[in-house]
């Protein structure tokens, strides 16, 4: 199975297709009606615009179950079309902050087009690594990470970053899928392993 950058283009183009072509079919669960399948409540997703609906592709409804203090500085790691960051947005209130931070141009787009639409200020996003944050060392109160360790092999870089940019307090809430067993005998990894 790919590893390194092979794995990482492998990811980048299948998360920017899902921002490009959200109803086309994915090797991963995509939209509106599986965040609900998560536990995202139909009122609050009727709220938020569907350019950040329609490519939602996390793994857990994080943005809603972390503690999220008013007026802190929030990064959303590996953020997709923003759904998470305007969630938490609203929850830490006019006098905070959310960062959101992805490596896919066309998910950013999304989530900056959703930001202006629903009216929300207080949230920003970057185009970067993971492994490489534009952010000063100490300055998030709390992180989420929306299932992006199993897409990415450079989870102890990632930790690093974190454990740079948390304040001494800071809290990190992340979801990831686990396989809770051995893959059937004979079965050849594949790229859509990464995303099943």
């Amino acid at each position: 199975m790919e590893r390194g950058p092979d794995l990482r283009q492998s990811v980048l183009r299948a998360y920017s297709a899902a921002a490009l072509r959200p109803n086309d079919a994915h090797a991963f669960p995509v939209g509106r009606t599986f965040a609900e399948s998560l536990g995202y409540p139909p009122e609050v997703l009727a709220s938020l615009p569907a350019a950040c609906t329609d490519a939602f592709a996390g793994v857990s409804n994080l943005s809603l179950s972390a503690e999220i203090p008013p007026g802190r500085v929030i990064l959303d790691l590996g953020c997709g079309a923003g759904l998470d960051s305007l969630i938490m947005a609203r929850r830490t209130g006019p006098h905070g902050t959310v960062i959101g931070v992805d490596f896919s141009f066309p998910m950013l787009a999304r989530a900056r087009h959703s930001a202006r639409t629903a009216g929300i200020p207080n949230v920003a996003f970057c185009l970067a690594a993971a492994e490489n944050l534009p952010l000063r060392s100490g300055s998030i109160a709390v992180a989420i990470a929306n299932g992006i360790f199993n897409l990415n092999p450079n989870r102890t870089t990632i930790f690093r970053e974190l454990a740079r940019v948390l304040q001494e307090d800071g809290v990190v809430y992340s979801s990831e899928l686990v396989l809770r067993g051995p893959l059937p005998l004979g079965h050849a990894g594949s790229e859509a392993d990464w995303f099943a």
